[in-house]
């Protein structure tokens, strides 16, 4: 137990000063496309979110594990973080948003920023968890797994520190099975202060990375069965996420 609350410390204190250190650098730079308007009408930088991803896939890569689960972890990362900060920059101004939208802008042949997130982040989920089950099974539910809490992150996305509540909590409850939700949870604590502050925001770059790392922590601890059970929680909250934002998006056209 102490060993391993060491591997967690050491984890979440490296993802913490990578994080804080590339956000103190990039907040040094013209903001340009990397700014937002926020729901209380501010204006804020995006630069939490790649700082953020660097920070996690940064504490997963410290931690004495077999070369292949820190492959996995930095792929599903820093490919989630990749998809997010696509959308970011290029989906910025895009009104939709659900599966729904994104998928029915798909079969009349555009090919959204939604799109590549969902498509993009499945496909790293799969190869990640490739690379940390043997099975096949186990690796098809590993990816659902870790593709499912990157969205899952992202759709708490909506308030001030409320994604970086969601990681902690997550990560919490995922400590006991391994130190690699330390990474995470060390990353998001090193700028939730700026977050609350309501000075940045982690964007899709942040919360899709985020949960990705979260998610990667699930499955390394996780046999069939926990895996089973997790891929069913977050493809119902999937789901209902993405009713959520249609309903809201109809209610907004009217």
């Amino acid at each position: 137990m102490g060993a391993a609350f060491s591997r967690a410390a050491v984890s979440g204190a490296v993802a913490a000063a990578v994080a804080g250190g590339v956000y103190r650098a990039l907040r040094t730079r013209p903001r340009g496309r990397w700014q937002r308007t926020n729901y209380a009408g501010r204006t804020v930088d995006l630069y939490a979110g790649p700082a953020v991803a660097l920070g996690a896939a940064a504490g997963a890569a410290v931690l004495p594990l077999p070369a292949r689960t820190r492959y996995a972890a930095a792929l599903a990362v820093l490919a989630a973080g990749g998809c997010g900060t696509y959308d970011d920059l290029v989906g910025a101004d895009d009104p939709r948003r659900g599966f729904r939208a994104h998928l029915g802008a798909l079969r009349g042949g555009e090919v959204t920023s939604g799109a590549v997130k969902l498509f993009g982040i499945g496909a790293a989920g799969l190869v990640a968890g490739a690379l940390l089950k043997e099975r096949p099974v186990d690796r098809i539910l590993a990816g659902v797994v870790i593709a499912g809490a990157a969205h899952l992150v992202n759709l708490t996305d909506v308030r001030p520190a409320a994604a970086a509540a969601t990681v902690f909590a997550l990560g919490a409850a995922g400590l006991p099975a391994g130190a690699l939700a330390a990474a995470p949870m060390g990353a998001v604590a090193a700028l939730v202060a700026d977050d609350l502050g309501q000075r940045t925001m982690i964007g899709d770059t942040g919360a899709h990375a985020l949960g990705a790392a979260v998610g990667v922590a699930v499955v390394a601890g996780r046999g069939r069965t926990g895996l089973a059970a997790h891929a069913a929680g977050l493809v119902a909250a999937t789901v209902y996420g993405d009713r959520i934002s249609h309903f809201a998006r109809r209610l907004s056209e009217r």
